[in-house]
């Protein structure tokens, strides 16, 4: 009986991910069309704390976007960072018209939202004159084209876009990294396209005037450190779809966690918002990780069926990550893509002990309960 259970969790994992190639081979959807002669005015948002090292990389980016410069405003928050963030910015925005810095000071702590980021977010967007707001993080490098596509990709009806962020893999830990939010995120595609609701992504995410008007924006969220998955159910129930373009136009890059003490306190933060996510999503990610306890048993009792359960896995699996980074003209290590497993299962372990233990989280040098 137990020999059954097993391999119905293992197969339904494996047949998961065939699924997932066929529809990423099939079904398939690049909303990308023609950009517009006369584009919209549109603001970038950004909330910064603490960010004295990575923000110049990312304002260095926004110099190269390709976009008319009337057309534009860059909208920033020093968020009481306890570095040179303010200066930075200080010396970006000089003499520039459409470059504006706002340094919060303690009375506008949670003025709009508890969670740090999200009322940083809540308080530029009452500045924003733009048609689509466009977001991304500090920590993170645009392309030039990020505007125009962004732009290209929205349609009717739709409230948020996507994009999708890459890891910058320098080290192994950061290449398993790299391959998490690739699956990830390629998985949210899947399902986007189907016709399901996702998320938002907070790091890479494009919402329109009209639906964030409408939604009531980042301050009616209720309390939560996962501010994008809230802000898309907001969006939702205000009648607005969410959608997802990956190309390399919408590929924005990321810094990859430093060591294991730094990921895990940002997965706590994540699996908080995972925890509130509809029952068939909660269903998907307990089989992923049930995966490992039922291939071992299996490989305990049968070591031809378990190890050719969990190569195939492995192939399906790296075959998908393959497929979906290709579509931003990226190409994922088979090495790396062959050794996924074994940093997901320790990974995964970790963050789920580390999600039960009773302390509190820790972000941007903030601690929330």
């Amino acid at each position: 009986m137990i020999e059954i259970i097993c391999i119905a969790i293992a197969g339904i994992v494996v047949i998961q991910y065939f699924i997932l190639i066929i529809r990423v081979a099939f079904f398939w959807k690049n909303h990308s069309k023609s950009s517009q002669s006369d584009p919209p005015f549109v603001s970038i948002l950004v909330a910064a704390r603490n960010e004295e090292q990575d923000l110049p990389r990312l304002l260095a980016s926004f110099e190269k976007l390709d976009f008319p410069k009337d057309k534009i405003e860059f909208l920033i928050a020093d968020d009481q960072s306890e570095d040179g963030t303010l200066s930075v910015l200080k010396n970006w925005c000089e003499n520039q018209s459409n470059r504006k810095f706002f340094s919060l000071k303690p009375e506008v702590s949670n003025q709009f939202h508890g969670n740090g980021k999200a009322n940083a977010l809540a308080y530029l967007s009452k500045y924003a004159q733009g048609d689509f707001f466009f977001f991304t993080d500090a920590d993170c490098r645009v392309g030039p084209n990020w505007i125009r596509e962004g732009l290209a990709s929205f349609s009717p009806r739709v409230g948020i876009l996507n994009g999708v962020t890459e890891v910058q893999a320098t080290s192994p830990f950061s290449h398993f990294q790299q391959i998490d939010w690739w699956n990830t995120l390629g998985i949210t595609k899947v399902v986007s396209d189907w016709g399901a609701h996702t998320t938002g992504l907070g790091n890479n995410m494009v919402i329109s005037r009209e639906a964030y008007e409408k939604s009531g924006g980042f301050e009616k969220i209720p309390f939560s450190l996962t501010e994008d998955l809230e802000i898309s159910r907001l969006i939702k129930n205000a009648g607005f779809k969410t959608q997802q373009q990956v190309s390399s136009a919408m590929l924005l890059f990321t810094k990859a966690e430093k060591n294991w003490e730094a990921l895990l306190k940002q997965r706590k933060r994540w699996v908080k918002g995972a925890v509130t996510l509809p029952w068939i999503w909660i269903i998907c990610l307990s089989f992923q990780v049930l995966f490992f306890p039922a291939i071992f048993y299996l490989i305990s009792q049968n070591l031809a069926i378990g190890l050719g359960i969990w190569l195939l896995k492995i192939l399906l699996q790296a075959l998908f990550l393959r497929f979906i980074s290709s579509k931003a003209e990226r190409r994922l290590s088979w090495i790396w893509l062959s050794l996924y497993d074994f940093y997901y299962l320790l990974s995964s372990s970790l963050t789920i002990l580390y999600y039960f233990w009773p302390s509190k989280i820790t972000w941007k040098s903030r601690q929330y309960p």
